[in-house]
């Protein structure tokens, strides 16, 4: 018997991750390794290293992980697309409070995401 995960179940899954702190985990689970990750109209970062790094310095400004909330969740499994909009709060390490509310667009292949686009003001 073969079980098929569906796009919601990840996004599920994904979520789960994140909400736990489970950031860099998430990438090794959630994205393959030719993921092309953006911020607005930034220039793109490609492949599942590169994305890693550039996590791990944005997590290096972060002292802690106050909560994240999440508001809508759609799945469109025909075009293998998902769009995640949430907010979270952290405190960095000048001990400010940081509020970011952003919706991610994902496209999925075999279970991982292959590019998602943050969009935040």
């Amino acid at each position: 018997m073969t079980t098929t995960v569906t796009i919601s179940e990840r996004v599920e899954g994904l979520k789960e991750f994140i909400s736990n702190g489970k950031i860099l985990e998430a990438m090794d689970e959630f994205y393959a390794d030719d993921v092309v990750m953006q911020e607005n109209d930034e220039a793109p970062t490609r492949g599942l290293s590169a994305n890693i790094e550039r996590e791990k310095e944005f997590l290096s400004l972060v002292a802690e992980w106050k909560w994240t909330k999440w508001h809508a969740t759609a799945v469109n499994d025909r075009e293998n697309s998902s769009f995640v909009e949430y907010s979270f709060e952290f405190v960095n390490k000048d001990g400010d409070s940081v509020v970011y509310n952003q919706v991610a667009v994902q496209r999925w292949r075999d279970g991982k995401i292959v590019f998602e686009r943050f969009y935040h003001g």
